[in-house]
């Protein structure tokens, strides 16, 4: 599947390349259909291409040593992804699967790394990614700690609300496009049982309300107090 160049200009990583860097790129872009749970891009794998997302979800996975998977992060239409792979010319350090039917473009790696290094802007963008990325590990780590399952589950709804843009002092948040109970059961590593539990309970008491695909949270003080056991 081609790629028109307009597409390109509507990523928010190329709109500082040059509009003939741009035209190369699309030249030799591929478009990709994905179904739900096709792999993308596999732990151990060396991508050639700059993968990113169109439309759709996808997940960052791992597995423990047992070989259970535990979620890592999920990407977004715009977002761009196996780009620390494309960086250091390693391979992949986890496993990217599709969570609802997706469409990717495919950048050739050479020719977006180059392009990357040349562009200010760009390169900016790479880095304050991988650092967003460095900082959202090291706070899972710490998240993962924490012994009861009830407040991982509420510790792990109120990042996802900052991650959304909501401002941390206002107690009615929102998160778009709330994924399963299952995504998150391995992003917290519990069951999905628990956590399915879970949201009922805080459903129960007015915390939380579902409202279409997004998830409203009601009482984001009382929430905040429950992932620290208070």
């Amino acid at each position: 599947m081609s790629i028109d160049p307009a597409v390109l200009q509507q990523i928010p990583l190329l709109r500082d390349f040059p509009e003939s860097a741009l035209d190369g790129l699309a030249a030799h872009a591929i478009g990709r259909k994905l179904a739900r749970r096709e792999v993308v891009l596999n732990k151990g794998d060396i991508p050639q291409f700059l993968p990113i997302l169109l439309d759709g979800r996808l997940q960052g996975i791992d597995f423990t040593l047992d070989g259970r998977e535990v979620g890592l992060y999920f990407v977004g239409p715009g977002d761009f992804f196996g780009e620390l792979a494309v960086i250091d010319r390693q391979p992949m350090s986890e496993t990217i699967i599709a969570l609802t039917p997706s469409q990717i473009m495919l950048l050739p790696k050479e020719q977006t790394r180059s392009l990357m290094f040349s562009t200010p802007g760009v390169a900016e963008q790479v880095t304050l990614r991988l650092a967003a990325r460095l900082r959202a590990i090291g706070g899972q780590r710490l998240l993962l700690a924490i012994p009861n399952p009830l407040q991982r589950l509420c510790a792990q709804l109120l990042q996802m609300a900052r991650d959304a843009g909501n401002a941390p002092d206002t107690d009615t948040q929102t998160i778009p496009a709330i994924p399963t109970h299952q995504e998150i059961a391995i992003m917290i590593n519990v069951s999905r049982e628990t956590v399915t539990r879970a949201f009922q309970q805080l459903q129960n008491q007015e915390i939380l309300r579902r409202d279409g695909s997004q998830l409203l949270i009601l009482k984001a003080n009382t929430l905040e107090e429950m992932a620290a056991g208070d």
